[in-house]
């Protein structure tokens, strides 16, 4: 299994590319157990509500990634889960953490806050996206994840996204 995340803040077109990925490479798709939870609690989320979520999603990856070949686009992942607390509560989960040091992907897609701000009640930083932006990216690199930024309209992206997924199929069975 080729597992890409897609990340980035809030409204900068992450959902928009898995689904395209998922239709155009055929890939299986990992939906952000966050929007489904946060949907279902009717209550204001709480610190400890992260760590459900994200083993929420942990599971549902490698249930996939056990049942399934050929390439998984994440609408999420471990970073964003821990970019996520750090940012609303000043720390993280020690299991989050280790996760989002330690959970294997073949590649990260960073998408670029470029799109307008689309609002949704469970979306908190409509004015600071640049700025969690930088904070995608230098986590990316302080990790030393392999990872391309996706910027321009929705199909410059998926061209993009398809071309760096074809590179490292192409890779995996030379």
């Amino acid at each position: 299994m080729l597992k890409i995340a897609i990340v980035g803040p809030e409204s900068s077109g992450k959902t928009t590319l898995c689904e395209a990925l998922m239709l155009h490479r055929r890939a299986w798709l990992v939906s952000e157990v966050a929007r489904e939870f946060l949907g279902e609690v009717g209550r204001p989320y709480i610190e400890a509500d992260l760590l459900e979520i994200a083993k929420a999603q942990a599971q549902n990856e490698d249930m996939i990634s056990e049942e399934f070949n050929g390439v998984m686009v994440c609408d999420t992942d471990m970073i964003t889960v821990r970019i996520w607390s750090e940012e609303k509560y000043g720390r993280c989960d020690p299991w989050i953490k280790q996760q989002s040091e330690e959970r294997h992907y073949d590649l990260w897609l960073l998408c670029k806050p470029e799109m307008a701000w689309e609002p949704d009640p469970l979306r908190e930083n409509p004015h600071d996206r640049d700025r969690l932006y930088a904070v995608y990216e230098g986590m990316l690199k302080w990790l030393e994840k392999p990872y391309r930024v996706m910027h321009g309209d929705r199909e410059r992206r998926l061209a993009e996204a398809s071309k760096a997924i074809a590179e490292l199929l192409r890779q995996r069975s030379a």
